[in-house]
Order: C-alpha cells, then structure tokens, then sequence
C-alpha cells in the first residue's frame, strides 16, 4: 500500500500552531513511507470561508516548508459529486430525507436540554411514509446510523476505541439548499483522494466513528486514523493566544526560522529519544505514528526562543542578514548601504549566538548599520563621563597613528596606552566599548573597531569625546 496522507484545514481563519503540528506530522509520516502528502481546503462553510484565510493557509504552509505533493483539493468544488454519494445511499435505503420543522427540531433541543443531555434528532423521518411529509418543508437528507452493537476503531495513537452505536444520531448530509455538510463530505474526498492514513487533532475522535459507518455502508475501507492529544499551554490549559495560539505568520513576524519551528512542534507530542536538535532529513528517518505521544503536549516559548537561536547561530550571515533586511530598513527608513551590509557580513559570526530571534539580532547589531552620531544608551552615557574621556581622547590620538587598521594593531596600541598609563583595560575598554556601539554589551571591542573601519571608528571616538 502506498501511503497517502492529507491536511485538511477549514479556510476560517490564520494558520494556527496546533494546525501547523499536523500538516507536519503528514507531511513527515508520508516522507518516512516514500508517499505523498495533500492538501485539501475544507470550505464548505460558505459563510466562515474567506479568500484571506486561504491565501494565509497556503502562505503558512509554503513559508514552514510544508507545500503540498499535487495541487491543493478545494472541497466544495465537489459538492456534486459529494450529492451524487448522498443519493446512491438514499438508492440504497441507507439515507431518508426529514421533513421536520424548525419548532420540531427546537422541541428536541429544549427536551434535551431538560434533561441534561446533548440535543440528539430523534428519528422522527427515519421509518415514515414520505407521503406524510409537509408540503412547504424542503428536507434534508439523514444517514441511517446503525442502532445496535458498538463500533471499534483501531486508532494508531489512541489505540482501540469503542463507541456503543446507539450514542449516534442520524447525521445530516446534504442540508435543504442541497449543499452537503462536513461529515459527507470529507469521506466522500479521502475516499476518492485515496487517503490511506488520516493524522489529525483528537478532537476529531467522536468524527471518526460517524465517517467509518459512512465509509462502510458504501462499501469502501476507511482510512487508518491517527488523532492526536491537543496541544496546551504551559499551564496545562487549552492553548490559546496568551499561550502561543497565533498564526503561523506571527511566529515569522517575531523572528523565529521557520526550520526551528518545524523541530519544536516535532518535539510537541512525538520525541526520538533525547534529540531536540536536529534535521527535517532525520525526522523523516525517524518519524513514525507509533512514536506519536498519547498524552497532550505543552507549548513553551522559552524552549522554542532557545531552539530558534540554535538555528541562528547556525545559519550563515547572508542568509541572516536576509531575514533581517525588512527590519533594519524599516528602523532606518531607508535600504541598508552595502558598507553597513558588509559590515555586518564581517560582523555576524560574533553577533548570531547572542540572540534568540531575529529582532533580537537587529537589536544586537544596530551598531553596524546605525550612522553617526550614535545616542548612547544610560549605561553608555555613564561609561562617558569625566576621566574616561579623558583616556578616551589620548587612545584616539594612538589609534590615529596606526599605519594599517587590523584588529591585532589596534589591540596592541589599546594595550599600549594602558600599560603606559598605568591604567587597567577596562578603564579605556569600557568608554571604546560605548563609543563604538552606544551601549555597554557588544562581541569584542577589538573586533568591533577593525570592522566598522578606521574612519568610522575615529569618527565615533571624536562623537562621544565631544559630548564632554
């Protein structure tokens, strides 16, 4: 059998985490078995679907890597073909259609509510003679549920589970306006897909034992269900948008890879021993549904803050100035020069491993791309004061008589003049430290001065001594 596994999200809104999780896990199962992973749009809820959420969708899924095999499938592009099911199965008596009223129907709710239990329809259509049925009514059309036994579903991750068949009612396929509801139609299209393995949330449990009597009463093996646990927050609650509940696209707007992305959720409910880092290519290797955890997982930013700077300090520069270009350029209103470019091409690998995300990188960098005069933070004015401009000033005067600006030259002549003064390096280090960068925290000042260049880093010691 090759296996064939599918996403199938509801175009009602961004692409949240959770939905991510689960294109992933298709995604990667389909890759581990040599078959294909597809995409179907479930927009039969004309009203919630919008154009917007599907561009978001599909955006989401290309930005995580996660595209599909063939082109997407829109469901309700097949809603003739989902009528055409409903009625081989009212052909064959497995279907009725119900006449009964809205006051009917909101007669059951409020006995069912009477009696603390959920509304189920009552089988009023099911056995009766159509030639009873009202003449300004347009029915819908039910399935006939099985009544008696129990139903067992061997659920990859969840195992067997079983549902005595009496707990369901008769589920509507096709509404009065013709059009077929949800339950109809995602067998119909696993079925004609030839989706071998459904991969989704939990909370599709109860859905998965109405679908297998549909898949069985037209006579067509379901697929191998594997639902799994939601995803929570650290506290154990419902995940929601305090917790990380955000679309997919947030996650890129606040500086997370999208290949860290993919390594956290991998670890959110399935795990290959002690491994937290490491590749698509091995998860594929490694991945299997029988690894998938029964129990929910938490989300936990901090851990995918540190994973993400992983992936940072393993990226190169180019790529990492890419991601950060839209952001330098929208703080200096203008495109970012190829000397601050270059600047920070030199400057990156002592930049990258410390942040987490890319904003933060920006941040940690400013000091490439930020032009003169610098404002000095209030660590960086305190730095400034008195005696240390003071030092500032004559270290100047021996950085300005370098015959060539290279990071050992311009050591060496700090060390000098410290050394000659009696002074320890901290005394000039700190001042240069805020000079060149406007702050107190920075990689190497050494480093720092070669980098920004002989013109550049004078330039910026003349700046900070004639704040004096």
């Amino acid at each position: 059998m090759s296996v064939v596994t599918r996403f199938a999200p509801s175009p009602t809104g961004f692409l949240h985490i959770g939905g991510a999780r689960t294109a992933l896990f298709n995604w990667l199962y389909a890759r581990h078995m040599g078959g294909k992973y597809l995409l179907r749009i479930e927009d039969t809820d004309r009203k919630r679907s919008t154009p917007e959420a599907i561009d978001a969708i599909l955006d989401g899924l290309h930005w995580l890597g996660l595209s599909p095999d063939e082109e997407p499938v829109f469901q309700f592009s097949c809603r003739d073909r989902h009528a055409e099911v409903v009625q081989q199965l009212l052909d064959q008596g497995l279907a009725y259609r119900c006449y009964c009223t809205p006051e009917e129907l909101e007669a059951m709710r409020e006995k069912a509510k009477a009696e603390k239990r959920s509304m189920r329809y009552d089988g009023t259509w099911r056995d009766r003679d159509p030639v009873d049925a009202p003449a300004d009514i347009t029915p819908v059309i039910r399935f006939k549920a099985l009544e008696d036994g129990e139903t067992v579903i061997n659920d990859a991750v969840q195992g067997a589970v079983t549902i005595a068949n009496s707990e369901m009612d008769d589920l509507i396929m096709l509404r009065a306006d013709g059009t077929p509801t949800y339950m109809l139609s995602v067998v119909v299209d696993d079925h004609d897909m030839e989706i071998t393995h459904v991969i989704r949330g939990d909370d599709h449990l109860t859905n998965a034992f109405r679908q297998t009597h549909i898949f069985n009463a037209l006579g067509w093996t379901p697929p191998i269900y594997a639902h799994i646990p939601l995803i929570h927050g650290p506290d154990g609650a419902k995940l929601s948008k305090r917790h990380g509940a955000l679309g997919v696209d947030a996650y890129r707007d606040m500086g997370y890879l999208p290949e860290a992305v993919l390594n956290y959720l991998c670890r959110l409910g399935w795990s290959h021993g002690d491994d937290e880092f490491f590749s698509l290519d091995q998860a594929i290797s490694w991945f299997d549904i029988a690894d998938i955890n029964k129990g929910a997982s938490r989300f936990d930013f901090d851990k995918l803050s540190n994973l993400n700077g992983k992936y940072i300090d393993d990226a190169p520069p180019a790529r990492l100035i890419e991601l950060s270009r839209h952001g330098i350029e929208e703080t200096l209103g203008k495109p970012l020069s190829k000397i601050a470019e270059q600047r920070l091409t030199k400057g990156m690998p002592s930049l990258k491993s410390r942040s987490n995300t890319i904003p933060q990188l920006i941040e940690n960098s400013s000091f490439y791309f930020l032009e003169r005069p610098l404002a000095f933070d209030a660590k960086a004015k305190k730095a400034l004061t008195g005696e240390a401009l003071s030092h500032l000033a004559s270290v100047r005067s021996s950085l300005g008589s370098l015959s060539e600006w290279k990071q050992e030259n311009i050591e060496a002549a700090v060390k000098d003049y410290v050394k000659t003064a009696d002074i320890k390096l901290g005394t000039v280090a700190q001042p240069l430290r805020a000079a060149f960068t406007g702050t107190n925290i920075s990689p190497g000042i050494f480093e720092v001065a070669a980098i920004l260049g002989r013109e550049e880093a004078l330039g910026r010691i003349d700046d900070a001594v004639a704040r004096q």
